[in-house]
């Protein structure tokens, strides 16, 4: 069976939880085979037919290591539930700092923040190696805020050729511009901004389309999360927290019905508890009127695991992008980046996403 070449860009918590999902599903067989995935498989793929073959990342412990072993390099914190990980033979590689490192992090305790080597891969230096490893699709799991070195990425994953799937809140798939540029190389781009498993987002967004649904008026809303891993210690700099924000908000406004004024919606990362290590909890207020125009609330408190949360739709969102440059079909996969993103060129409720994300796997047109 042909396997599923892809780069890394960020070897963090998420790619540890990536790497260790992909072994864990090695052969599984029997009661508990299908346990955590959305898709065993998908086309004729299944999760174990996924294979690193190229890494990027700036923290020297990582740097020079294969990736079976920079996943449990610090800082990387998240829970370790597959720890026989086969070699992949894949070297992570220097990359590009741009806008990747924040610089309040440099102020902080190096067994949790990065440790940047200075000598840094030129632009020729990537595309040459994505090329010489035959990867097909690169995955971005650079930090928050990233938005030049995305882009920088991006135009990488253009150059030599691979599909690529945005993990994190930088606009490609659902930028036109982005958009033409991967349409006009006929390269398949899923994002923007990756929805959890079960998460903040997908909770929320069923919350308030469950209220549009029953007749409910919502007022107002929020939803604040905490962490202490180093996507949350890199959010401490609000600066970066554009278009996280944008990309949470957007994810609700779109399955609300009547949009609330900014005002009465505030989603995004509240901060960082460095004792939760990888640990996420949410917590998710509504506000509304119902029947005679009586008031009532909802509150409810989420804890999860934050990175195999990721790990459990990237592990669908890469096979669909494979699934894409299979079949010929270049720029944004609007139904795969409608069900896996939050920030999708096309916003569905997520019934109408898992519809058309089945349709497009069984190899009906996009939506």
């Amino acid at each position: 069976m042909s396997k599923i070449r892809i780069a890394i860009v960020g070897v963090g918590n998420c790619a540890s939880s990536l790497v260790q999902g992909i072994n864990f599903y090695r052969g599984f067989s029997g009661n508990g085979a299908n346990v955590g995935l959305m898709h065993r498989r998908i086309g004729h793929y299944e999760p174990n037919d996924i294979e690193v073959v190229a890494a990027f990342d700036i923290d020297r412990r990582k740097v020079g290591l294969d990736v079976s072993e920079a996943i449990f390099s610090p800082p990387n914190c998240t829970k370790i539930f597959c720890d026989k990980i086969k070699r992949t033979g894949a070297i992570v590689n220097m990359g590009v700092v741009l806008d990747s490192f924040a610089p309040h992090m440099a102020e902080q305790d190096p067994l949790r923040t990065f440790l940047p080597l200075e000598k840094e891969s030129t632009r020729e230096q990537i595309i040459s190696e994505l090329r010489d490893s035959a990867a097909e699709v690169l995955v971005n799991y650079l930090p928050v805020g990233s938005e030049e070195a995305t882009r920088f990425y991006a135009g990488c994953a253009l150059e030599a050729g691979l599909g690529f799937v945005n993990n994190i809140p930088v606009f490609i798939a659902s930028d036109p511009v982005w958009a033409k540029r991967f349409a006009d190389k006929n390269l398949p781009v899923v994002g923007d901004d990756i929805k959890a498993q079960l998460g903040a987002t997908v909770l929320h967004r069923t919350i308030v389309d469950l209220f549009r649904k029953r007749g409910v008026k919502v007022e107002r809303t929020y939803q604040l999360n905490t962490g202490g891993n180093t996507d949350f210690l890199n959010m401490l700099n609000r600066t970066r927290l554009a278009s996280k924000k944008t990309s949470k908000t957007e994810a609700v406004q779109s399955v609300m019905g009547d949009r609330l004024d900014d005002d009465n919606i505030h989603i995004g990362p509240s901060d960082y508890v460095p004792w939760q290590r990888d640990n996420k909890i949410a917590f998710i207020r509504v506000e509304g009127r119902l029947f005679g125009d009586v008031p009532m609330e909802v509150d409810i408190r989420l804890s999860v695991e934050d990175s195999p949360n990721s790990a459990g739709v990237a592990i669908d969102a890469i096979r669909c992008c494979k699934l894409a440059l299979d079949r010929g079909i270049g720029g944004p996969l609007h139904s795969p980046s409608a069900y896996f993103a939050k920030h999708p060129p096309v916003q569905m409720t997520d019934d109408e996403a898992h519809r058309a994300v089945e349709q497009f796997i069984r190899g009906e047109r996009d939506h």
